[in-house]
């Protein structure tokens, strides 16, 4: 892994390599088998069973028989019910999933089945299904020790959650589960999956071992994708690209992701690597993008955001930085997903020209040593500092060209490194001004309300830039309620022009994945989804 997980609540998690961990220690209703990346029942013993109203629709559970937590209880209805009041519930840090479930009104135990279940849904869309059971559920006995959360239905939070921010059950509760102890206490982190964290050194390594009797061992179905083979599955944190590179050329790593375009293109060269190692690029949903700050009083123009997008040579940082392992894009909906990509637009190409013409738009004027506005009743100078993630040999080298150009329109650009946690940090209290960043999807939902809804856009909201207008809020919200992919098809073609014509990220491309695998295992599962194999899967070839 390139970074720390930082945190394994399995609800208030932060980046991807956390996200794998507690993929292996908790499980959801429904799961993608990266073996066909088709929906699957995972908890559930079956897809949900539907049942569509005029204005609600019934989405029917039933939990495995042989499904049980870590101390041998049965994973019953009440946990997923409890696991919902968690994602509701006021002060709990919970933003980004919150969204997610917004649409849930109620919940329904069955009386004479305790792992029987019904969720009540506003209206219907096609994503629905996925979204339903689409999160971890949590054991209530080792989140919820005081049953703090007992008494609250599911209605009462939906309909009543901010009279109730101050009611001294919820405060309590949220201030014991946003404590550090449900981020990193092996004890408490106990879910349903097939392993454990047996140990968990920061910036160096995870250890997960195999649970003893596993309940999913025994389940008569779906053990093609119900697994944990491996008796134990070490994560080693490399947060620089050459180190992780020596080791795996070394041995002493069995799977490698996120290899650098360049070097991968080595290795496959390289006949006693490939002896040892099978490689793949699969099309991936990591789409990368240029986030700048709208709140900053540079920034705040359309067109001063639009003659950077112009600065971006796009084409020759995916030929220069990937050597072609990227698919260009006009936003963040994948070329791949054809009938909701807006193939009308198109991408920004790099022009100098352009670039110029669109700061005089934007109100600057070139003096001798660069260009000027007055901002805030001060005359400015137009500079940027543009930061990365540490350790990203493809950000640094993008923003280092990117350095390069600004410079040729004088325009000085500071290129900074950022460790994961400041970059996120300064991103989230909005104390930058435009940094390069990636952004983890799949094919089934488009969710972009956490990232471009103005509810997100205070401090410590996921939507950093700022961006959003009533327009949008209200088009964001229509996309996630559309009831059919041609309504969603058209919101969210809508939402790729907005987004194309304001300029508050810069799309970039999505990526090829590029993976290194150990040849002695097979079942790896290897997919364009995120992690893009299946580690609980891996057996030994004989």
């Amino acid at each position: 892994m390139f970074n720390d997980p930082e945190n394994l609540n399995p609800i208030n998690y932060q980046n991807s390599s956390a996200l794998q961990i507690i993929n292996l220690l908790f499980q959801s209703l429904l799961t993608v088998d990266l073996e066909d990346n088709g929906l699957k029942p995972l908890l559930a013993e079956e897809l949900p069973v539907i049942e569509q109203g005029d204005t609600t629709t019934l989405f029917n559970y039933k939990i495995r028989e042989e499904a049980e937590w870590a101390d041998g209880s049965p994973v019953t209805a009440t946990d997923v019910a409890f696991t919902l009041k968690v994602m509701m519930a006021p002060l709990v840090n919970n933003e980004q999933i919150k969204s997610q479930i917004e649409f849930v009104r109620d919940f329904i135990h069955d009386k004479t089945d305790p792992k029987r279940f019904t969720l009540v849904c506003r209206s219907f869309s096609p994503e629905m299904e996925l979204l339903t059971g689409d999160f971890f559920i949590l054991p209530e006995y080792l989140f919820d020790p005081d049953r703090l959360l007992k008494h609250f239905s599911i209605q009462e939070l939906v309909e009543a959650a901010p009279e109730l921010e101050n009611n001294k059950n919820l405060i309590a509760f949220a201030g014991q589960f946003n404590n550090v102890k449900f981020a990193r206490d092996k004890d408490v982190l106990k879910g349903s999956a097939g392993y454990e964290l047996e140990n968990w050194t920061t910036g160096q390594y995870v250890v997960l071992k195999r649970k003893e009797n596993w309940w999913g061992a025994h389940a008569a179905a779906a053990t093609t994708y119900l697994t944990a083979f491996p008796e134990q599955i070490n994560f080693q944190i490399i947060p620089d690209n050459t180190t992780a590179l020596l080791a795996l050329k070394n041995k002493q790593l069995d799977v490698l992701s996120n290899i650098p375009a360049a070097d991968f293109d080595l290795l496959k060269k390289d006949a006693a690597f490939t002896q040892d190692y099978a490689l793949a690029a699969p099309d991936s949903y990591e789409f990368n993008y240029v986030a700048l700050n709208t709140r900053h009083p540079k920034l705040n123009n359309r067109y001063t955001r639009l003659a950077l997008a112009h600065l971006l040579d796009v084409e020759s940082l995916i030929k220069v930085t990937l050597t072609n392992y990227g698919t260009r894009t006009v936003g963040p909906v994948p070329p791949a997903a054809e009938p909701f990509y807006n193939a009308g637009l198109t991408p920004y190409p790099y022009s100098q020209a352009k670039a110029e013409n669109l700061l005089k738009e934007g109100g600057w004027r070139h003096e001798d040593n660069g260009w000027y506005k007055t901002v805030e009743g001060k005359k400015e100078r137009l500079t940027l500092e543009v930061n990365y993630r540490a350790g990203n040999t493809v950000f640094e080298n993008s923003s280092l060209i990117f350095q390069q150009h600004a410079a040729k329109l004088d325009i000085p650009v500071v290129v900074q490194a950022l460790e994961s946690s400041l970059s996120k940090q300064k991103s989230q209290n909005h104390e930058f001004e435009m940094t390069f960043r990636s952004l983890s999807g799949n094919p089934f939902i488009f969710n972009f309300k956490p990232f471009f809804h103005t509810s997100f856009s205070a401090q410590g909201g996921s939507n950093i830039t700022g961006f959003g207008t009533p327009e949008t809020d209200a088009l964001l919200d229509a996309i996630n309620a559309a009831q059919t992919e041609r309504e969603k098809a058209r919101l969210l073609k809508e939402l790729q022009r907005i987004l194309h014509e304001e300029a508050a990220i810069i799309p970039l491309y999505y990526l090829k994945e590029r993976i290194a695998v150990h040849k002695r295992f097979a079942n790896t599962k290897i997919s364009g989804l995120k992690p893009n194999y299946d580690v609980s899967a891996f057996t030994l070839k004989d």
